[in-house]
């Protein structure tokens, strides 16, 4: 099926970005060490490309179908304002935060990568997902990320939302230029 990619307007109308966060902002795996003790990798230009979206005022969120502790320690360092775990169906998790927030659904894009995603993908202004997604995650989305999972994919999608709210100026004040959280 042939996408229609978002427009650099669509993708500029981005108020809130919500993502699932294992096999998004993972490359999906789960580390648990002897002592039960669980970790994950995530990428450091991922983590860097949403503090830059947060500083051009889009809301980042996380939503997450199982609550994890490595989860919650990255969004704290990352200053991540929504972090909702243990949610199945995103897409209700979805339409209630942006109801909170007062943004429609066409203002959201949502990135994931499973089943459980589909819907929120579908249902948001911009629906995102990874080239190693499940097939349904795929056929629900406008844009399929060039970068994989975990490694870059988070960080492409926001150089898009960046790139689209005008060229960078080299001002210093610029929030993608001051880079510190």
């Amino acid at each position: 099926m042939k996408r229609r990619a978002p427009t650099r307007r669509a993708w500029s109308r981005v108020r809130l970005f919500a993502l699932d966060v294992d096999g998004v902002l993972t490359d999906g795996s789960v580390y648990i060490g002897s002592d039960g003790t669980e970790t994950k990798r995530f990428s450091i230009i991922d983590g860097l490309g949403l503090v830059m979206l947060r500083k051009l005022g889009v809301d980042v969120a996380w939503i997450s179908g199982r609550p994890s502790g490595a989860t919650t320690l990255r969004a704290a360092e990352l200053k991540i304002p929504h972090l909702i775990q243990g949610r199945h169906d995103k897409l209700s998790a979805l339409t209630e935060l942006a109801a909170t927030l007062g943004i429609p659904l066409r203002d959201c894009a949502y990135m994931g990568d499973d089943f459980i995603d589909a819907p929120a993908i579908a249902a948001a202004g911009i629906g995102i997902s990874v080239p190693t997604a499940l097939p349904a995650a795929i056929a629900a989305a406008r844009y399929v990320t060039r970068r994989p999972a975990g490694l870059g994919a988070v960080r492409e999608v926001c150089e898009l939302m960046i790139a689209s709210r005008g060229p960078l100026n080299g001002n210093p004040g610029d929030p993608r230029v001051t880079l510190v959280p």
